[in-house]
């Protein structure tokens, strides 16, 4: 989640046991998991004020829509897909005008193309 392993979390668990005591940690995991809840509860309720806001059209909304960089992800994809697409039908349609290309004979000179240059 954070980058954080699981030898790191046995260094910070046993670091808590020293520094706050086995008798103290039980009553700090539990208003940690408290403050978590409570968290999620605002982030939850944050993004339902938002999509009643914002209107119908924006019922599928999630907070993770919001970030910028996911934004620029979701439409460099986007347009990526549809030049994919673009390209594939210019080949398609390409290799039906085209006649089948045969190699040139010893000595033959390649087409040239006067209106191209």
């Amino acid at each position: 989640m954070f980058g954080i392993g699981f030898p790191e979390l046995i260094v910070i668990a046993f670091l808590a046991v020293l520094v706050f005591g086995p008798d103290k940690l039980p009553d700090l995991a539990r208003q940690a998991g408290r403050f978590v809840r409570q968290l999620r509860s605002f982030a939850n309720n944050a993004r339902d004020e938002l999509r009643s806001e914002l209107g119908p059209e924006y019922a599928d909304l999630e907070l993770t829509d919001l970030d910028p960089r996911a934004l620029v992800r979701k439409h460099i994809a986007e347009a990526m897909a549809e030049l994919d697409e673009l390209d594939d039908a210019v080949r398609n349609a390409g290799e039906a005008d085209r006649p089948s290309s045969l190699p040139l004979a010893p000595g033959e000179r390649p087409p040239y193309d006067f209106d191209a240059t």
